[in-house]
Order: C-alpha cells, then structure tokens, then sequence
C-alpha cells in the first residue's frame, strides 16, 4: 500500500447517525460542523482509551520469563502493540489537525484544489484532506514514481 493511500485509510470505529442536510443547507453549516466535531472528538477518545488500555496491559502482562520462547513470544506481541499505537499516535495528531481546521473554518475543504471534500467522503474518512479527485491523482502520481 502506498504511504499516500495508508494515511488515508483510517476508518471511524464507532457508530454514527450519517448527516442529513437539509435542502438548501450551506456546506460545512453550524449543524455539520458540531456532526463532524462530535465524529472526530469521540473518535479521538476511544484511541486515547486504547492507549490507555495497551500501558496498563504492557505493565501488567511485563514479566521476565525464565524460557527463552516464551520471552521472545511476549516481545513480539509488545512488538506489534507498539507499532498499532504508534499508527494511532499519528492518527491522533490528523483528527487534532483536522479539529484544527474545523475551528478555523478550513474543514471539509480540499488542500489542493480548495473544492467542498463532501459530507459522506468525510464520514468515511474524517481526517481527509482531499477531495477523491485530487486524492487518486496523487496515488497515480506515488504509483509512477515508485
């Protein structure tokens, strides 16, 4: 997977109520940007329980194991913990720039070409940053590089 793809393919794993606009309702309204505020707040939240929940399994399950196997099996289990919590690090650090952007009015919003993202792309991907067009371009352009 390419690194533009694997930054874009966070997922909220939480329920939530898809917004209804209203017709004639202005994009990024009062109401869409309390729905997205919400999303990304509570999203961030249950990452930070998870944070929370591999320190305290990390210092419960640490234990120096006499058997060799045994200790290896531990380390890479720790291993791999890591790596998922480093993922959600910076996973983190994208929904607190895009709570950013919320408040300073520049979300939903594409960074490259300035078009609306639109309400359902940003549901399934909170922290996107691009609007799907600009998005496939930039992976042509990763896949043609290398």
């Amino acid at each position: 997977m390419s690194s533009a793809q694997n930054a874009d393919t966070h997922v909220t794993p939480f329920r939530f109520t898809p917004y209804q606009a209203q017709e004639g309702e202005e994009y990024m309204s009062e109401a869409q940007v309390e729905h997205f505020r919400r999303i990304l707040q509570t999203w961030k939240a249950e990452l930070m329980k998870e944070v929370d929940r591999t320190v305290h399994h990390m210092q419960d399950e640490a234990a120096n194991f006499p058997d060799p196997n045994d200790r290896a099996t531990q380390e890479s289990e720790f291993s791999l913990e890591l790596r998922t919590r480093d993922r959600e690090r910076k996973l983190i650090k994208k929904i607190e720039e895009a709570l950013e952007n919320l408040e300073r009015g520049e979300y939903g919003y594409c960074e490259t070409c300035g078009v609306e993202i639109g309400l359902r792309r940003l549901e399934a991907r909170p922290t996107a940053t691009q609007c799907i067009d600009c998005k496939t371009l930039d992976e042509i352009r990763e896949r043609q590089v290398g």
